[in-house]
């Protein structure tokens, strides 16, 4: 019940042009300076989960280093589903500042070069009463689901929207797959979205 982005490819806004320097020879650029790409106009976005890493997982050195190169030829951004705090648990601190663009929440939050651009919500969208609905609805339709095993954090609220896990996000990896194994056989998820659709049709929500 998350959505995910994919990478993509299209035109980033022209660049600003610099200042001329006034030495014959062009400075090196400091921390604080980074090189413009070759390609600037070009702008790749890669999703978090799925992409960069596995889910919930830890980027690899490697993938990493792949990023960091390729921001020397094209734009670079990251979108994801999860809160900025988790990008930075699976891609590192400060990982806004790594690459010009990134968008968490399903891009519902956004910065450029580390500072904040926007933020959307869901609950402005909704309005409380509403969004006291949907958790009251979900706490009391999971606690008649039977599941081999159940964990903690069954709904997780975001800025645009809300992150439902049956099994709960506190599982395990190992009890993550068993769990995905046995939706996949008894239609858990399936069956909980068709009941949202009716109880809440109104709403227009997505899922």
């Amino acid at each position: 019940m998350t959505t995910t982005a994919t990478a993509t490819a299209t035109e980033a806004p022209p660049p600003t042009t610099p200042a001329a320097a006034t030495n014959s020879e062009e400075p090196a650029p400091t921390k604080r300076q980074k090189m413009s790409p070759t390609n600037p106009r070009i702008i790749a976005l890669f999703d978090v989960d799925g992409t960069l890493t596995i889910p919930r997982g830890e980027v690899t050195p490697s993938m990493m280093a792949f990023m960091k190169s390729l921001s020397e030829k094209i734009t670079v951004g990251i979108v994801g589903g999860s809160d900025l705090p988790k990008q930075e648990e699976q891609l590192g601190e400060g990982i806004t500042k790594v690459f010009p663009y990134n968008f968490s929440q399903n891009g519902l939050v956004a910065y450029k070069n580390g500072e904040l651009l926007e933020i959307q919500t869901i609950s402005k969208h909704l309005g409380e009463d509403n969004i006291k609905k949907i958790v009251n609805w979900v706490m009391k339709y999971l606690a008649d689901v039977d599941l081999p095993v159940k964990r903690g954090t069954f709904i997780e609220f975001r800025s645009g929207m809300f992150n439902i896990s049956p099994v709960g996000r506190n599982c395990s990896r190992e009890e993550r797959n068993d769990y995905e194994k046995f939706d996949l056989e008894h239609d858990i998820r399936k069956n909980m979205v068709e009941a949202m659709q009716k109880e809440f049709a109104d709403l227009n929500l997505t899922y």
